[in-house]
């Protein structure tokens, strides 16, 4: 069964490139306002998210339970959001991989620490030497592909 929620995993980061594609084009359709595009696309998700809780039933007893949960809780929807606007903003700035590979750098590098200490109330998850230098090993791999056509013209000259 891990091998579904592992391939499931590459599915949502292939769907992260794909919403980075789309919100990029649609900004571009609405004026360049990447504000906007932004909202548009998170006002589509939640509305697909609020159907499909309505008919999953329940959504009543969550909604009531919401004021029991601690505030920083809630963030995750200021965060989602904030991220989705800076993926529009930044994707025509910087490319599409330099940001993508950049975002995941910070994910892998808040992953260990949260895994680690079981933070926000997430498993704990020791970071073992060999989880930490994979990291390192895939963080070195983002360098060489951010930094690597500059670096081989230098050493070329």
């Amino acid at each position: 069964m891990t091998a579904v929620y592992y391939l499931l995993a590459i599915g949502a980061g292939l769907g992260i490139t794909l919403q980075t594609t789309l919100n990029g084009q649609l900004a571009k359709g609405v004026g360049g306002d990447s504000v906007a595009a932004a909202l548009f696309s998170f006002t589509a998700g939640a509305l697909c998210l609020g159907l499909f809780s309505l008919m999953r039933g329940g959504v009543v007893t969550s909604l009531a339970a919401i004021p029991a949960q601690p505030w920083w809780s809630l963030l995750g929807g200021l965060l989602g959001a904030s991220a989705l606007l800076s993926y529009v903003v930044l994707a025509p700035k910087i490319g599409l991989s330099a940001l993508l590979g950049l975002a995941i750098a910070g994910q892998i590098t808040s992953s260990l620490v949260i895994d680690h200490f079981g933070l926000m109330g997430a498993v704990e998850r020791p970071v073992s030497p060999a989880k930490l230098g994979g990291s390192i090993v895939m963080l070195a791999g983002l360098c060489i592909a951010l930094f690597g056509d500059r670096g081989a013209a230098l050493l070329s000259s």
